[in-house]
């Protein structure tokens, strides 16, 4: 029949592809694409912690601050770090430096046993597997026999920086960090430490301010997240502790833009609540902007 003159059909033209895999993975990003919209539709929450100290941390940011050129960043000592890091209810756990072996065995008593021994030398931090890190020491000649054999296997003391920290619970090493991003302002990242995180490139990172969706969801997006949640049979750890901590950082750089990084690792998370064991942050003082509010895209 001729159907010059029907009606146009309703809607548009049907797709079609060369191949019925790519229709498939077509449907499938159809899928991802509505459930990010529902979970979006949704919303979260940015929660509230009453033991933030917002007045606090700005004015400890401002003396900080004051003997900074306005086109420097600065790396706070481990003390200021900690201070400011304190005030939105992030504890650092402190080391005392250890520049012999009496030093280090005065810093475990005051510490209490067991202990660990680490070396702070920028080349060595965090690389246990070079041996700069002794762990589960339980006594003084314990201790004094790990500083031996440190020192004589990676150097001088004056090299390696030792310092003794108390042990913690045993848990899943993770790594938290947060940045400026030039176009989309800050952000944090979340991973495993080591090599799930260096070599293989496993991180997450979601926009601040960060909801508490934005956290449930951000340490569920890496690939090696089955370890967080009890993978062949292991115990699962307190990822509502490590959610909180993502999103009390997220306050903390979102609230003092001073704030242009922070690098927290390793956070051992266990199965009831978490240490962070060594802090980095780095400030500056704000560039002017000219836009309000935080970067995302428009919604249609």
């Amino acid at each position: 029949p001729d159907t010059t003159d029907a009606p146009p059909a309703r809607g548009g033209p049907i797709p079609t592809y060369p191949a019925a895999e790519r229709a498939v993975k077509a449907l499938a990003e159809a899928v991802r694409y509505g459930q990010w919209r529902r979970a979006n539709a949704e919303g979260g929450q940015v929660p509230e912690y009453e033991d933030i100290d917002e007045a606090g941390a700005a004015h400890l940011l401002a003396g900080l601050l004051a003997d900074v050129a306005p086109a420097s960043v600065a790396t706070l000592d481990e003390a200021d770090g900690r201070e400011l890091l304190g005030r939105y209810g992030i504890r650092v756990l402190p080391v005392l430096p250890a520049p012999t072996p009496d030093a280090a065995a005065r810093a475990a008593r005051i510490l209490g046993y067991p202990v660990a021994l680490k070396t702070t030398a920028p080349h060595l931090r965090h690389r246990a597997d070079l041996g700069g890190v002794r762990l589960d020491l339980t006594t003084e000649a314990e201790l004094r026999r790990s500083y031996e054999e440190l020192t004589d296997s990676l150097g001088k003391p004056a090299e390696l920086l030792p310092v003794v920290q108390a042990m913690v619970p045993r848990g899943v090493d993770t790594v938290v960090r947060s940045v400026i991003d030039p176009a989309g302002g800050a952000v944090l990242t979340f991973g495993l430490a080591g090599v799930a995180s260096e070599l293989l490139g496993d991180t997450a990172h979601r926009l601040v301010p960060a909801t508490d969706r934005d956290a449930a969801a951000l340490i569920r997006s890496i690939r090696t997240a089955p370890l967080l949640f009890g993978w062949r049979g292991s115990d699962p750890v307190d990822t509502r502790a490590l959610e909180e901590l993502l999103l009390r950082l997220s306050r903390l750089v979102d609230d003092h833009p001073e704030v242009v990084g922070v690098s927290l690792e390793p956070v051992v998370v266990a199965t009831e609540g978490l240490s962070v064991l060594s802090a980095t942050v780095r400030v500056a003082h704000p560039p002017a902007r000219t836009d309000l509010g935080p970067r995302t895209l428009p919604s249609y």
